[in-house]
């Protein structure tokens, strides 16, 4: 449409000067012929409809007042003035005049449609061109804007700009005359696009779902209203595709790495099974010799001691790599969870020299678990506690009764959780900025000890202890069965 609001003044001034050269000759002509009022009318209204042709609005309607003048001077009474005596023909006049342009308008209105219609045939075809290369194009194709080539191309722009907010990179191709790049990042900023006719720059905001996620900037685009929303649409279209392959592509690498650690852990588990039982068996056989002195047997006891928690560890290794693969399904039968914790409590009381304290403070502690599990879940619990907590301080577990369930407390002072890393903890493979210099780990063991509780359908998660800002406390909670909950109401 901009290009109809522009037409040249030179263009007008030319069928102006040619409409009223024809009128002239036409005057002539019909003058010596002796014709009427009539025919003479009929003869200027053919050569309006034929300047009307042209689509000119205003030179039609100088040829037209033209030719009213001249039908007016020399065809109507009295001749050779411009003083109409009869009403009749005054309206003669008046009409013709608006019939002239009344036709001009039709016609030129019609010009204009008719291109627009052309036009807009054009920029779809050349959007259809554009969305079938861009559609070519690999889904990682953003660098260095090789992405935007194609809009530049088609549509013959000296530059095109892209700003991307969810990357925060910028994207250009072309070279720009003006400052494109900085119009586009304030097109951001601002949250609304703009126009500048003379420079030739247009920019529009991208926005996905009401939300906007950038800006886009065109300088050389013609037709700016047909063409510049369509093709921002083409880039976020692009721009949302490649984001899309990015997430799956990093989800997709993450689910490999993470199968290949389990692999291996379950790999490396059964290895050291073998050699373990072997020395569990030797420092055993070692300690019955009688010919052995204390200082001697005592060695054979620390080895087989040492040989046989490095057994469990491994078992334990066994099971989380297994775990973490959904391989292994809870074995749900009643059983009492203080005995379980408390041997589970005193194998580790064995090796950090009596740290952790047990206390019960609950008189029903039976709950629907799987045994090897839940003592899995709290050696977990335990051996973070031991790692993370202030050495030589004390480790306390406790066993309440909380509502419709039993809560198992692992208590320990040293290192307070960041409030950010709180909600990452339980994630698997993290570890927090203090674990990473204080103690070695995979960051797999809270991760398993949450999987565990929400599989024998409890949770696990951070307590708060009112005035110890230093302690670490954990709340490992499990449902007390249907059965026991009236007794457990009746006696408490």
């Amino acid at each position: 449409m901009q290009r109809f609001k522009k037409i040249g003044f030179w263009r007008t001034v030319a069928w102006s000067t040619l409409g009223s050269l024809a009128v002239v000759l036409l005057t002539v002509v019909t003058f010596r012929l002796h014709l009427s009022l009539v025919s003479a009318s009929f003869c200027y209204l053919l050569l309006l409809v034929l300047q009307s042709l042209s689509g000119e609005l205003v030179s039609s309607l100088i040829v037209a007042v033209l030719a009213v003048g001249c039908l007016d001077y020399f065809f109507v009474e009295p001749l050779f003035s411009f003083q109409v005596e009869s009403p009749l023909d005054t309206l003669g006049l008046l009409s013709f005049l608006l019939t002239g342009v009344v036709i001009t308008r039709l016609v030129t209105q019609l010009r204009i449609k008719t291109e627009s219609s052309r036009l807009q045939h054009e920029n779809l075809k050349r959007l259809y061109d554009v969305a079938q290369q861009m559609l070519a194009l690999e889904p990682d194709a953003n660098a260095g804007g090789n992405f935007l080539e194609p809009f530049r191309q088609v549509f013959g722009l000296k530059a095109v700009c892209v700003f991307d907010a969810a990357r925060s990179e910028l994207y250009i191709a072309g070279q720009a005359h003006a400052d494109l790049e900085k119009r586009t990042g304030e097109a951001f900023i601002h949250g609304r696009g703009r126009d500048d006719r003379e420079e030739q720059i247009t920019t529009q905001v991208i926005r996905v779902g009401g939300r906007t996620t950038g800006a886009i900037g065109f300088e050389g685009l013609k037709d700016q209203e047909l063409t510049a929303g369509p093709l921002a649409a083409l880039a976020v279209a692009h721009l949302e595709r490649t984001h899309s392959f990015a997430h799956a592509s990093r989800a997709a690498a993450t689910a490999q790495a993470e199968s290949y650690r389990s692999a291996i852990l379950d790999a490396l588990a059964h290895e050291f099974k073998t050699p373990l039982s072997t020395i569990l068996a030797a420092a055993g056989a070692l300690r019955e010799v009688r010919s052995l002195d204390p200082d001697h047997r005592e060695m054979a006891e620390t080895v087989e001691s040492e040989a046989a928690r490095l057994g469990r560890l491994t078992t334990r290794l066994i099971r989380t790599a297994r775990l973490e693969r959904e391989e292994v399904k809870p074995w749900m039968e009643l059983i009492d969870a203080y005995p379980v914790i408390s041997d589970t409590a005193e194998q580790y009381n064995k090796s950090t020299h009596g740290r952790i304290s047990v206390i019960k403070d609950c008189e029903f502690t039976e709950v629907m678990a799987d045994r090897e599990l839940l003592r899995l879940a709290v050696s977990q619990l335990l051996d973070n506690a031991c790692k993370y907590s202030t050495p030589g301080s004390t480790i306390t577990l406790s066993i309440t009764r909380q509502d419709e369930s039993i809560a198992v407390r692992v208590l320990s002072s040293g290192n307070p959780i960041p409030a950010g890393e709180k909600s990452k903890i339980f994630d698997r493979f993290y570890r927090g900025l203090n674990g990473r210099h204080t103690s070695h780990g995979s960051g797999l063991g809270l991760y398993v000890a949450r999987k565990i509780a929400v599989a024998l359908g409890g949770n696990l998660d951070l307590d708060s202890e009112p005035g110890a800002t230093k302690d670490v406390v954990f709340r490992l909670t499990l449902p007390v069965p249907e059965s026991e909950r009236s007794d457990i109401a009746a006696v408490v």
